[in-house]
């Protein structure tokens, strides 16, 4: 039986053969596809093209120190190439999500808490938009529904890298993802007079960003309704019907949007949204793996269900998945989630590898 090496660089020499091939351009959804694949197997083949050069020019310096001990120090470096690219292509055999190149679309919704929860939801979203400022992302808004004391009930925002990335590595999408489920604060809220802490939470959801042609969707499936937006301040807010709500009714997803101030905008936001959530349930239910991460993403918002607390009274962040503990609560809400973000992916990677033969 072929090893997965085997099977991907098979896979890899047909791709390139059909990619040159004319015809096959003439379906452009389809050598978008192909392409795609393509760029995600190559990394794999020249890795696997290196460890067979390095292990060819190993084998003739062991050869020429057996006569000549000056050659000894080049085949000992040879020898520590080759372990590295080995380490290199087990790492790149572990399955991957191949949404990870995506840009995404991350929601975050009051929960438990009240108002107090509403104003934790701001402040994640003021921590994500920060991050993204750092990394150099664009973000977009393209729901909101604000809260009276400036927090927000939910809010949906389009987070978009400024070059495109590469199928197989690690875009907007593949950097978030873990972020999704229940986000804990602890702390004393602004409307408590007594000075008692208080738990709250807010739930965070990422998704992949679908473009039109991953997420086919039939205008009849749509039902649009249209009615008056509700929210403080700005023309055609509470005087024009500008909100949109879409319904799909072969699955019930809802997608409402108010934020812009004509209706086509809106429209237009809901429809990314309801996008990005088709595309979600379809890798859920096509993918086992795809399944098992996103039941991650808790979707209630029980405070006993969390995956992250924020604790002010001590200045800590602790995310409970992987035991990562820090007392920087103020920066990694400044958006300085490097750290914990790496701690995350490092665990996840260790996961994968552990559960993958060697190549």
């Amino acid at each position: 039986m072929a090893s997965a090496l085997e099977r991907m660089l098979a896979e890899h020499a047909d791709i390139e053969r059909r990619l040159a091939d004319p015809a096959v351009h003439n379906d452009q959804a389809e050598a978008r596809r192909l392409a795609r694949r393509y760029a995600e197997l190559s990394p794999v083949a020249e890795v696997a093209r290196e460890i067979d050069q390095v292990t060819g020019d190993l084998e003739t310096a062991r050869e020429l120190a057996a006569e000549d001990p000056a050659f000894k120090a080049e085949a000992a470096d040879l020898e520590e190439r080759l372990n590295q690219l080995r380490q290199r292509l087990r790492v790149l055999l572990v399955p991957v999500d191949p949404d990870d190149s995506r840009d995404a679309i991350l929601e975050v919704k009051a929960g438990a808490g009240g108002e107090e929860s509403a104003l934790f939801a701001g402040d994640l979203l003021r921590m994500y938009l920060r991050y993204a400022e750092r990394r150099g992302w664009r973000t977009e808004i393209l729901d909101a529904n604000p809260s009276d004391l400036g927090g927000y009930r939910d809010v949906s925002v389009a987070v978009k890298s400024r070059t495109a990335v590469p199928p197989g590595q690690q875009g907007v999408y593949g950097r978030l993802r873990f972020e999704g489920g229940v986000h804990r604060v602890q702390r004393v809220p602004v409307t408590e007079s007594a000075g008692r802490i208080h738990t709250s939470a807010a739930g965070v959801l990422v998704m992949p960003e679908a473009e039109e042609v991953d997420v086919e969707i039939d205008p009849n499936d749509l039902r649009i309704d249209v009615f008056r937006s509700s929210g403080p301040g700005g023309q055609s807010v509470n005087t024009t019907d500008s909100a949109v709500r879409i319904t799909h009714l072969p699955t019930g997803v809802v997608v409402s949007c108010q934020n812009e101030k004509s209706q086509l905008q809106n429209k237009e936001s809901a429809l990314r949204i309801l996008r990005a959530r088709l595309l979600a349930m379809a890798r859920e239910k096509a993918e086992s793996d795809a399944s098992a991460a996103r039941a991650s993403q808790v979707r209630t918002l029980d405070r006993s269900d969390k995956v992250r607390t924020y604790n002010f009274p001590e200045n800590r962040i602790s995310d409970h998945r992987v035991g990562y503990k820090a007392h920087n609560l103020e920066q990694v809400l400044d958006g300085e989630l490097d750290d914990v973000l790496d701690a995350l992916a490092a665990a996840d990677l260790a996961a994968r590898l552990a559960a993958s033969p060697q190549p």
